[in-house]
């Protein structure tokens, strides 16, 4: 029995209470019921505090309400028994076989195990990275390159419609920049003022002269041009495989330049000013922004002429509402606090409320500690490291794990030593060993010729010891988690979910009366087939979770 189910069957004992006219409730009885584990051991598989949320409404007192729910549960399949604690507290002691066909329910659910509907029919794009194309992703990318997979990841199981998209800022001043960059290198010229260096840009003077030979022979800007499309053309595709590699991938990679191309700019504009949230002051065109609790106006055309970013973003905003977005999530950094109010301005300057349409997310700066030092430097790069460095020091799981299981809005600092030894200290590790773990004991029990049992012959009353509903009830708990994470944006409580129940399993494993391979000259029994239904069931519940963040789930480490 799953938490979900509790709560439906405690629904429906209300609804039968109140429909025997033992029970008013004024405001009818609700959908669902709030049901945890209990923290302390001798408090039943489940508590619940509905007798208190509902007696005021009720027109009684707590316990009285709790004696009354109590008897009617007692009746309920499932349930072995109900103890009133405290001011009116229920604690549910489950049969095992209810607890143990949650192992069933879980082989039966397979990789879908843990997805819910309780975001369904919500459209969400969630933007992270958007980086310019201009030079290889670095550690300021990587949080965001695992914190934004693995939110679009929970979204998606909580059964929104999700898009993963990746701004490309391939408008302005820099891409110019650049092109001078790297038509510099290919002349042996002095980096030129405002350009980019490391050894990249001679590595990408190349690869543009090896695919537009000749290139470098053109005149002025008609060389600029071509050696900016080439450039960007290179760069951006290096990012994309870095991504790849890093299993964070995206539906869509939209380019700033499209917006003005294709006149979606001078539109927003129109229609700012058509609500009446424009105005001029000193030769430059001003949102209004102060409206709508920003901390000043904001500047969308400068006295000069020139569209300023916060136009763009504008307009960008407005294209996704246009796609059909209802929710619009942006992962920002640190240096980008002051986004959260003008963002928020910006769209109730469109007619939105910013609280159903927009959530900004600010994350924290990550620091890389290795032999006492923070990695800085880059042997590409020549400041900061890069992604792909990163994920070769580290390891692709490593590395995402450890930045998936910490909120985004936590400073963080990992050290390369800690996070990559083969220790049970190591929280991806530890994971991992103990989805291998599953897969070795199956492997074992192949050997041994053992089978799964069929549905009908699996009796799931055999996983009787208190371990065993220890590591049921953490099961059980999965979609729950997983509907949280996606609720709250948050998939490390995926990460600190998935550190829990491996520990419950590992001390389900090291508990002899659990065992699930005979021993000896032992018989297979029953018991030990019950059990192997519970050891896939883990292993299910592991995979699914890992996966969530992007990460592997080794059969043997």
């Amino acid at each position: 029995m799953t938490p979900a189910q509790l709560s439906a069957t405690i629904v429906d004992a209300l609804s039968t209470l109140v429909d025997q006219g033992d029970l008013t409730l004024p405001d009818g009885v609700p959908s669902e019921v709030t049901v945890e584990r209990p923290r302390q051991k001798g408090h039943g598989d489940y508590a619940t505090n509905v007798a208190l949320q509902l007696a005021k409404r009720a027109g009684t007192n707590p316990r009285a309400l709790g004696e009354l729910l109590a008897a009617r549960l007692r009746e309920a399949d499932g349930v072995a028994g109900v103890e009133l604690a405290g001011p009116g507290f229920l604690n549910i002691t489950v049969e095992a076989g209810a607890q143990g066909q949650v192992a069933a329910e879980i082989l039966a659910a397979g990789r879908s195990y843990g997805r819910t509907e309780t975001l369904r029919g919500q459209r969400i794009n969630v933007e992270f990275i958007s980086a310019n194309p201009t030079g290889p992703l670095h550690l300021g990318h990587t949080r965001w390159a695992v914190l934004g997979d693995a939110i679009g990841r929970v979204l998606a199981a909580a059964g929104a419609d999700v898009t993963r998209e990746f701004y490309i800022n391939d408008r302005g001043v820099q891409m110019n920049h650049f092109a001078d960059s790297i038509i510099a290198a290919a002349l042996g010229e002095p980096k030129p003022e405002g350009g980019y260096a490391g050894a990249y840009i001679e590595d990408l003077a190349k690869a543009v002269e090896a695919a537009s030979p000749g290139i470098f022979e053109l005149e002025g800007e008609e060389r600029r041009a071509a050696v900016r499309a080439k450039g960007y053309e290179l760069q951006l595709a290096e990012q994309q495989a870095q991504l790849a590699a890093f299993n964070t991938h995206f539906d869509v990679w939209f380019s700033e330049l499209s917006l003005h191309e294709s006149g979606s700019v001078p539109e927003t504009l129109q229609r700012l000013k058509d609500l009446g949230h424009v105005f001029e002051d000193d030769g430059a065109l001003w949102m209004r922004t102060t409206d709508f609790g920003d901390d000043k106006d904001r500047v969308l055309i400068k006295s000069d002429g020139e569209l300023t970013y916060f136009a763009s973003d504008t307009a960008y905003y407005l294209d996704k509402r246009a796609r059909g977005f209802e929710h619009c999530i942006y992962l920002l950094g640190a240096d980008h606090h002051g986004y959260v109010g003008r963002l928020r301005a910006m769209a109730a300057c469109v007619g939105d409320d910013p609280d159903q349409t927009l959530d900004v997310m600010i994350g924290q700066l990550v620091k890389i500690l290795q032999d006492g030092e923070e990695l800085k430097l880059s042997k590409r790069a020549g400041t900061i490291v890069t992604l792909d460095e990163l994920a070769e020091a580290i390891g692709v799981d490593a590395l995402r794990y450890s930045l998936a299981r910490y909120p985004a809005d936590s400073p963080l600092t990992l050290d390369v030593a800690e996070i990559t030894k083969a220790s049970n200290d190591n929280p991806v590790y530890y994971v991992q060993y103990a989805h291998a773990r599953t897969c070795r004991m199956l492997a074992n029990a192949a050997d041994l010729g053992m089978a799964l049992p069929e549905s009908g012959a699996f009796d799931p009353a055999l996983l009787d010891h208190e371990r065993d509903g220890e590591l049921l009830r953490a099961l059980a708990e999965y979609p729950r988690v997983v509907a949280s994470a996606a609720e709250l944006r948050e998939p490390h409580r995926v990460a600190r979910y998935l550190e829990a129940t491996a520990s419950v399993f590992n001390k389900w494993y090291d508990t002899k009366e659990c065992r699930m391979l005979p021993q000896g000259d032992e018989p297979v029994r029953p018991a030990n087939l019950a059990r192997m239904v519970l050891v896939v069931a883990t292993q299910t519940v592991l995979a699914n979770g890992l996966d969530l963040l992007g990460v592997s789930a080794p059969e043997r480490m």
